[in-house]
């Protein structure tokens, strides 16, 4: 068995820097809103608090929506038009909302934002662009550009509203949608072939399987939640900063440095749920902590010390779960699913996105800002609850394995049974017409020698 180097080609290094810098920089204009926009209202007319939260979290209903049908179309008509059509469209709902004097007009603009749902398209395109053995790598710089964006936003957003209103705000994201545009057909290359990826695109055949996974659903369960509090918060953490002293021109550096803080507590957390595998410690520790934050922000962060040591508590949970969710959901997903758990995922956090504004817009409507935070603390001791009874994930990685000639003649039920029979291997799926195994396998008991003498002449490709 012969391994394929795992250097990046240069086409996969623009492919990966390019759709990483796009999908961040669209992140980063929905983002930009949060922490400006329940300050702002005060100059919209018809603005409510319901509405308000309904503008913060309308773009992730599209998203929901629209996301996997978006994917759907790149595999038929290409990749690059679908990304532009919906960055066409994040252009539009921008300079919708920017030119907006109601509240209206800004849900209107951030309905249409969201309905640019092309993740699922720029992790196609990627997938295209790259080889299995450096795929991991890439899907997690794309990871990381996600996390960089929301901290950035958190910092832009308020420096950018202070000296240009909430109009500049959505003018500097229709501005970025324009760069986007550039990027994608300049800097990232031709994809060399447009094919299905089993880890990272949808199946519509697994879906009813997917779906009935109890300890999947708990995952989606999970995103779905903290996504849902993160929004809401955000109808009420811009008021309480006001109320400690703090200027709405100064919320950057407060987030910046809240982000910051967390960021370094949050690192030594997953190192130790990922090399000591207390996966399931971690996770019920951070709703735990995110719970008892919310608490504490409802009615007993006493002065500006109090907010900000409740933030960060927050913060430094809501990242650690950001990290650890997403292994979680690899480690518990079938072999050659991971692609449809993790479309199923991301239509969980965009729905969770959306209720999070109503309900975050409800609350402080109906009962005032510490409503807010109580509300989502209820929310967070039931997923508690839920997340109790969940078996602590099996330490699995996923390899994928390419087929040689030979492998033709052997059936497919005899060929996935060699497989089985390799120690350390747990699940199996053979794809002929991919020339293709998808595996999951335990590395601490993988026999490499028995692997590489089954694969012969085939390349072993290494996964997450």
């Amino acid at each position: 068995m012969r391994k394929v180097s795992g250097l990046l080609l240069a086409s996969e290094r623009r492919a990966i820097a390019g759709l990483a810098g796009l999908y961040a920089s669209r992140m980063l204009g929905l983002f930009m809103v949060l922490p400006v926009l329940a300050l702002h209202a005060e100059n919209l007319s018809g603005a409510t608090p319901l509405l308000v939260g309904l503008a913060l979290g309308i773009y992730g209903l599209t998203q929901a929506a629209l996301q996997i049908p978006f994917g759907l179309v790149s595999d038929r008509i290409g990749r690059k038009p679908v990304i532009a059509f919906g960055l066409c469209l994040f252009m539009i709902g921008s300079l919708v909302a920017a030119q907006a004097d109601s509240i209206a007009g800004i849900i209107l603009g951030r309905c249409l934002q969201g309905s640019g749902a092309v993740a699922a398209a720029i992790m196609a395109l990627l997938a295209d662009q790259t080889r299995e053995q450096v795929r991991t790598a890439a899907m997690a710089t794309i990871g990381l550009s996600i996390g960089v964006a929301f901290a950035v936003a958190m910092v832009l957003g308020p420096l950018v509203s202070a000296h240009f209103g909430l109009t500049g705000v959505f003018w500097f994201t229709a501005g970025l949608s324009a760069v986007g545009l550039a990027v994608l057909w300049k800097l990232v290359p031709p994809a060399p072939r447009r094919s299905r990826h089993r880890d990272v695109g949808l199946d519509r055949g697994q879906l009813a399987s997917i779906l009935g996974r109890v300890d999947l659903w708990r995952m989606d369960v999970s995103i779905f939640s903290l996504h849902l509090i993160l929004m809401a918060i955000f109808i009420a953490v811009p008021f309480r900063l006001v109320d400690a002293g703090i200027e709405s021109a100064q919320h950057g550096w407060v987030y910046l440095g809240v982000m910051a803080a967390a960021f370094v507590a949050m690192v030594p957390l997953v190192i130790v749920a990922e090399k000591q595998r207390r996966m399931k410690t971690m996770c019920l520790g951070a709703i735990m902590a995110i719970t008892l934050s919310l608490i504490g922000l409802a009615g007993f962060a006493e002065g500006l010390r109090g907010l900000l040591v409740w933030l960060l508590v927050f913060f430094t949970a809501f990242n650690l779960l950001e990290a650890t969710l997403p292994s979680m959901l690899s480690k518990l997903a079938p072999a050659g699913a991971k692609g449809t758990a993790m479309g199923l995922y991301s239509t969980s956090q965009f729905l969770g996105a959306f209720l999070g504004g109503v309900l975050g817009g409800w609350l402080s409507q109906q009962w005032g800002l510490s409503a807010v935070f109580a509300g989502c603390a209820m929310l967070g001791g039931v997923w508690l609850v839920l997340m109790v009874g969940m078996a602590p994930p099996r330490h699995l990685s996923s390899e994928v394995v390419a087929l040689d000639e030979r492998h033709r003649d052997d059936a497919l039920d005899t060929l996935m049974a060699k497989f089985a029979d390799v120690a350390g291997v747990e699940d199996v799926m053979v794809v002929p017409e991919e020339q293709l195994a998808y595996l999951k396998v335990d590395r601490q008991h993988l026999d490499e020698q028995a692997l590489a003498a089954l694969v012969a002449r085939g390349e072993k490709q290494d996964g997450v």
